[in-house]
């Protein structure tokens, strides 16, 4: 008899679960939400991360703390993003150097950039600028590739794995001759390398870059778009300048994976919301991006042609971590 409840008992506990898993997810979300960016402040990464968060949090009725996982071409917070409780209380700004060139460059790496994430929506895509302190006498390609010939230069970048990384591998292998890569933990210490004149040359995001460029404490030299940027329009294409180079850099919004499918569309309905107002569309145009959503299933499609696109990009240039 005793036997037979506690079948019961173990039973009638296991039926629960379900019952109480939902019931979670109802309340989804009732405490702060953790937003990894895998890069330092004052990035790309970081703008979008919080741009995105402040009226994310408004609509969620919770706050968002963004926390900055800087290392190893984005995959140190993307790793930790991943290991996380799919509960929706651990997202992830996954961009193109943790999600697209990171799983080809680094070997060893710890995650799966498909596999291990509920991928939920695309935020914006935007170009690279090439940017030179201006007491650097480098004033368009022309220059760089000048002086690069005569002595070699240094450039910098926000970190191995980046797409603004392997510019800089390209851009070398067009002059044959390897420009010196210095990667920093995010696009932030190393603008202030270049705008301090430790480093004279740096690839970034153009959202980072913006400002700067704007009060002309850098020069932008050439713009990866395919045509010249409307917010940029006196910055010339690298191809207006004779060299064949086309690049855009992407970020989005993801989770571990197995996270619940009732919090994966509340997600991307809220960031569709969000992408969709005017506001956010000024605000991405004012620093060079451009806000574009897609559904949990085409970002993931998405996230998993880029891995295969990047792979023979990467093997091709010869790109290693610094």
């Amino acid at each position: 008899m005793d036997r037979q409840w506690r079948r019961r008992a173990i039973l009638g506990s296991s039926l629960a679960l379900p019952a109480l898993a939902r019931a979670q997810t109802a309340a989804w979300p009732s405490q702060s939400i953790r937003l990894v960016v895998p890069f330092a402040p004052g990035g790309t990464t970081d703008l979008i991360a919080r741009l995105v968060a402040t009226p994310l949090q408004e609509r969620l009725g919770q706050p968002i703390i963004v926390e900055n996982r800087p290392g190893a071409g984005a995959s140190v917070g993307s790793l930790a993003a991943a290991q996380a409780a799919p509960d929706g209380y651990t997202l992830v700004l996954s961009n193109i150097a943790s999600h697209g060139i990171s799983p080809t460059l680094y070997g060893n790496l710890r995650y799966d950039a498909v596999r291990d994430f509920s991928h939920i929506a695309l935020l914006t895509q935007n170009p690279s600028v090439f940017v030179a302190n201006p007491r650097s006498g480098i004033a368009n390609l022309d220059d760089l590739a000048r002086l690069h010939r005569q002595r070699g230069l240094d450039m910098a970048s926000s970190g191995s794995g980046s797409s603004n990384h392997l510019l800089i591998v390209r851009m070398g292998q067009i002059l044959e001759r390897e420009i010196n890569h210095i990667p920093f933990r995010g696009a932030g210490p190393a603008m202030t390398a270049v705008i301090g004149g430790q480093v004279p040359l740096m690839s970034d995001s153009l959202p980072s870059a913006a400002s700067h460029i704007r009060q002309g404490s850098v020069k932008a030299i050439a713009m990866s778009s395919a045509e010249r940027h409307p917010s940029f329009p006196d910055v010339p294409t690298f191809r207006e300048q004779g060299y064949d180079i086309v690049a855009t850099s992407w970020f989005g919004l993801s989770g571990p994976a197995n996270l619940p499918r009732p919090i994966v569309d509340r997600l991307a309905r809220e960031v569709g919301t969000i992408l969709s107002s005017d506001s956010t569309r000024a605000r991405f145009a004012e620093i060079g991006g451009s806000a574009g959503h897609l559904s949990p299933e085409e970002y993931a499609a998405f996230v998993a042609s880029e891995v295969a696109r990047w792979e023979p990009l990467v093997r091709e240039t010869g790109a290693r971590p610094d």
